[in-house]
Order: structure tokens, then C-alpha cells, then sequence
């Protein structure tokens, strides 16, 4: 019941259409004034792009909001007055599906893969990666050169014996179980900074097309991989999401499509 009447939100919504640079670009008008827009491969008809905007409470538009797609690029946008700038080393989050699984890639993330724990909390609904204290051995072990020592009982903190050097406060930068301490007199300040930004991650995240067609999450269903700094994260699409994606794509085709010339897109 909950797929048929997210299938007929979708049909009943006002939709144009256009033809573009190898993509076909929809946009969908509800009668609640949301608007969502898409983007799919003109081949092979793949989910590329996928983005929300709604209406603010006095009415006014809101940003779109980017639920699958690859993120601008750093930069891209103006900065603001304060003039900070995402630094590009630090972990990417972003969705890109295939045809048969949902998919998630996070990159620069370096560790190796049995670092990574994840799950599905059935509770929340959602997927949690994290990190786990196998990474403090990679991280002693990739650090060696830059005088990393251990210290059997004292957690990860900025320490320095000269008096007079501007450290960060004294205090834990790790959970209690890491055996590792870092003498930062040895590295660079924006090198030991950044490193220890990274020294651990954590996302949790939904997947919002299970909670429109309200279908369960399922253990059995999410696998990932690690390959060249990035952690690959699929959820194998159940059924029944698979055939309304089916049945969306019959539905697109009697939408009249414009071309990059035509102008303005039709509508329906």
C-alpha cells in the first residue's frame, strides 16, 4: 500500500521534462509545493541526480537539498563573510545508486577495511559507519617515521615537553581504549592538525526511499568495500523498490521531453 501511494504521488505530480547534455532531467511539482528534481543517463536510464527544495514557513524558497548525486564541487560556491573553506582532505560523503542497490561513497577515508564497522540500527531506521580502535594500531604503524610512541596507559593527546609552545588543551583526542601518544613537536601544525581530524569517523544516515514506500531495513542487504581511500556502502534494493523504479521509468516515457534547444521544458 505504502509503494502504490508514493507511485501515485509521483503520477499525480505536475512534471516537465527535458532533454540535456546525455540527460533527462524531471522535475516534479506536488500539491503541497514541494519540488523535487531528477537527472538520468539517457542510455541506461540510471538515477544520476536527485534533489528536494520546499517552501519556508512565511513561504519563500528554500535551497535545494541534495539527496543523491555527487556534491559541488569545494569552492564552488561563494564564501561567506567569515570566509571558511571545507578543506578538501577531509571525509566525502555522497550517494550514487546503480540499478540494482542503493550506494554510498565516502572518500578519504585511508584506513583499511577491517577498520570500518557497519550496521543497520533497526530503531532509527538508518545506517551507521564508524571506525573502530583497530585503527589505532594503522595509524601507530603508518606513523612510525613521524615519532609516534606508545604508552601503554595514557589515550591519544597533544604533548609537548618545551615550555612555552602553543599546543592544543591537554585532553583526551581518542576514546579511552587507544594506547597512543603523539609528540607533536616532531610534525608540522596543519600536519598533525589534519591527522587527527581523521583520526576517527562516524555517519549515520537514512535511507529516505525505504521510509516513502515504509519497507524495513534488512542486515542481509548491506555490504561494503574499500578501495583507494574510499569506503563503498550497498543496500541491495528490495523488490517491490525495484519494480516501482520500473514502473516510474514506463510512466517518465509519457512525459513530453524538451531538448537542450526547444526552450522552455513541457509540462504535464
Amino acid at each position: 500500500m505504502a509503494v502504490t501511494g508514493w507511485m501515485e504521488s509521483l503520477r499525480t505530480a505536475q512534471k516537465t521534462a527535458l532533454l540535456q547534455d546525455g540527460r533527462r532531467k524531471v522535475h516534479y511539482l506536488f500539491p503541497d509545493g514541494k519540488e523535487m528534481a531528477e537527472e538520468y543517463d539517457e542510455k541506461t536510464s540510471e538515477l544520476l541526480v536527485r534533489k528536494w527544495r520546499v517552501k519556508s514557513a512565511l513561504g519563500a524558497m528554500g535551497q535545494w537539498q541534495l539527496e543523491v548525486g555527487e556534491p559541488a564541487p569545494l569552492g564552488a560556491g561563494n564564501l561567506g563573510p567569515e570566509l571558511i573553506k571545507e578543506s578538501n582532505a577531509n571525509p566525502i560523503f555522497m550517494r550514487k545508486d546503480t540499478k540494482k542497490s542503493f550506494q554510498w561513497r565516502i572518500r578519504n577515508l585511508p584506513y583499511p577495511k577491517d577498520v570500518y564497522s557497519v550496521c543497520v540500527d533497526q530503531k532509527e531506521r538508518c545506517i551507521i559507519v564508524k571506525t573502530t580502535n583497530k585503527k589505532a594500531d594503522w595509524l601507530e604503524a603508518s606513523l612510525d617515521p613521524l615519532a609516534v610512541c606508545r604508552c601503554a596507559w595514557h589515550p591519544l593527546r597533544a604533548h609537548s615537553s618545551r615550555p612555552g609552545t602553543q599546543l592544543m588543551p591537554n585532553k583526551c583526542l581518542l576514546p579511552t581504549y587507544s594506547c597512543l601518544r603523539l609528540n607533536v613537536m616532531t610534525l608540522p601544525e596543519a600536519q598533525w592538525v589534519s591527522l587527527l581530524s581523521r583520526c576517527w569517523y562516524y555517519k549515520k544516515f537514512s535511507i529516505p526511499d525505504l521510509d516513502r514506500h515504509q519497507l524495513p531495513l534488512d542486515d542481509a542487504l548491506l555490504s561494503f568495500a574499500h578501495a583507494n581511500c574510499t569506503l563503498i556502502i550497498s543496500y541491495q534494493k528490495p523488490k517491490e523498490v525495484v519494480v516501482a523504479e520500473s514502473e516510474l521509468q514506463k510512466e517518465l516515457k509519457k512525459v513530453k521531453t524538451a531538448h537542450g534547444n526547444d526552450g522552455d521544458c513541457k509540462t504535464q
